[in-house]
């Protein structure tokens, strides 16, 4: 908004308001906005979600001593500041004209919809929220209009969608076929959306590593919007990515000015509506730069939480024997006698090291 009132001035180049020219200024400019909205719009988004109460959230899921029923009356549903935040400041610092921009914050509203619903079902009935088949089927429907729009967006992208890229190669190891790609990319944000569901489970833990994974791929968008750094680095040249800049900068400081209320002890919990959202679009922001596997370094953590899910379930299913006390894996680390202070530090220290070895891959290739 903020960028097309500019450009309205007459001779604005020739004053300090050049440098909204600059969408390197501009995604600073959105990181602060969107801190700011977090800490300064929490105290009253706790009030108003003073009676969106969600029910016990670990009951019948772990032991009653890793309990802490000091969290019973803490609100759910605080994902509604993070995506305000992240809306608010896009639209104010964003090009609004940049249609992949559009797209990227309908995906981002839609997936937080479906994880509204699933939030205020839960408070409403105080029981289990929707099916986890309706859930599904509500993700796999978004992320299926989410990437057919983005396919087909520019011929930049329909020509780099289908290639696959592998860390530590710097030439995509093949095309895929169209419904192939499409089929993909729908997994990678649909899986996303949820290993960031199972990962918010203590106070904190999400929101920061939400943070590092958001910062490496943000420099990604970066090299990638400018070509002398994408050609030098072999990345695939995105022409009109850099309003995404602008957007996961948004992200970084929604998530931060969240934190501020949601460290321990938290004064209001994320739940789905902030999880779904963060995840889906951390997993769209991989496939626009094509580096999708690499979600698997630099999401590492998201990557513990629904691999031990998913090994647990089937290790049981299979042998009838648990391979962890209890997943997702927090949940074993706090059987193990850890502190819920000590698993959120502790894994906020892995997702740094899991970015910060992904940035690296950029060079190593």
């Amino acid at each position: 908004m903020l960028y097309y009132l500019v450009s309205l001035v007459s001779g604005f180049e020739d004053t300090p308001l050049r440098l909204f020219n600059y969408f390197t200024f501009r995604a600073a400019a959105a990181l602060v906005t969107a801190t700011l909205l977090g800490i300064l719009l929490g105290p009253l988004t706790v009030r108003l979600l003073k009676k969106a109460v969600a029910p016990p959230r670990l009951e019948g899921i772990v032991a009653e001593q890793f309990v802490d029923h000091s969290k019973d009356k803490t609100p759910s549903m605080g994902g509604l500041l993070v995506v305000a935040s992240i809306i608010l400041a896009t639209l104010l610092w964003g090009d609004l004209s940049n249609r992949l921009l559009l797209l990227f914050l309908c995906t981002l509203t839609a997936f937080s919809a479906i994880g509204f619903i699933d939030d205020f079902t839960k408070i409403r009935s105080k029981k289990d929220g929707v099916s986890a088949k309706y859930k599904l089927v509500c993700q796999f429907a978004v992320s299926l209009m989410a990437i057919l729009v983005y396919s087909h967006l520019t011929p930049e992208i329909a020509k780099s969608f289908c290639q696959l890229y592998v860390p530590f190669i710097k030439d995509p190891v093949w095309t895929m076929p169209y419904p192939v790609a499409v089929a993909f990319a729908v997994f990678v944000l649909v899986g996303t959306s949820n290993a960031v569901n199972l990962t918010d489970g203590k106070d904190g833990l999400a929101t920061g590593c939400t943070v590092w994974c958001m910062m490496t791929y943000a420099l990604i968008a970066y090299l990638c919007t400018n070509s002398i750094f994408a050609s030098h680095l072999d990345l695939p040249f995105i022409r009109n990515g850099a309003e995404i800049v602008v957007f996961a900068a948004a992200i970084i400081g929604a998530c931060v000015g969240f934190l501020w209320h949601n460290c321990k002890p938290a004064s209001m919990f994320m739940g789905d509506t902030g999880s779904l959202a963060l995840g889906g679009i951390i997993g769209f922001i991989s496939i626009l730069v094509n580096q999708e596997l690499l979600l698997i370094l630099v999401g590492g953590v998201f990557v513990m939480e629904i691999g031990s899910v998913i090994i647990q379930v089937s290790s049981f299913k299979l042998t009838g024997k648990r391979v962890f006390r209890c997943t997702p894996i927090h949940h074993h680390f706090e059987q193990l006698g850890w502190t819920e202070t000590q698993i959120v530090t502790r894994f906020w220290i892995l997702a740094g090291l899991f970015a910060l070895a992904g940035a690296a891959t950029m060079k190593l290739r």
